[in-house]
């Protein structure tokens, strides 16, 4: 069960970390214009997927979906999606900051702190 949770955990940490990191390579983004929708969708996949500060990060939060998968077939389904959901938000919060968004203000970061207690508990029940 030990190993279930690492996996859970390192799911969490692979998509929490990402999304700063993709929300950062899409920058630019809305500068692609296009007046016929269909082109336009087009474009910004060939600008997204030309830009390797946006691939990168989005293979390793897809490898975190791959993890996620296998890992659910070892762990009980009332822990694996509190846990990965968890550290996926306090890492995005972590990560963001990290990368000069603003710092968590004060509530989130008691809610941070109450949603691992929070785990902490339903993995202790479990025990």
């Amino acid at each position: 069960m030990l190993d279930a949770v690492v996996s859970l955990v390192a799911v969490g940490v692979l998509w929490g970390a990402t999304n700063p990191l993709i929300k950062k390579g899409s920058s630019g983004i809305e500068t692609v214009k296009c007046t016929n929708p269909k082109l336009q969708w087009i474009h910004e996949v060939k600008y997204l997927a030309t830009r390797w500060q946006y691939v990168v990060p989005f293979l390793l939060n897809q490898s975190g979906s791959i993890l996620y998968y296998f890992a659910l077939g070892s762990s009980d389904l009332t822990l694996a999606v509190p846990i990965a959901n968890s550290v996926t938000f306090v890492a995005t919060a972590v990560c963001g900051w990290i990368l000069g968004e603003e710092l968590p203000n004060r509530n989130t970061c008691v809610g941070i702190l109450l949603v691992l207690s929070g785990i902490m508990l339903c993995f202790l029940d479990k025990l």
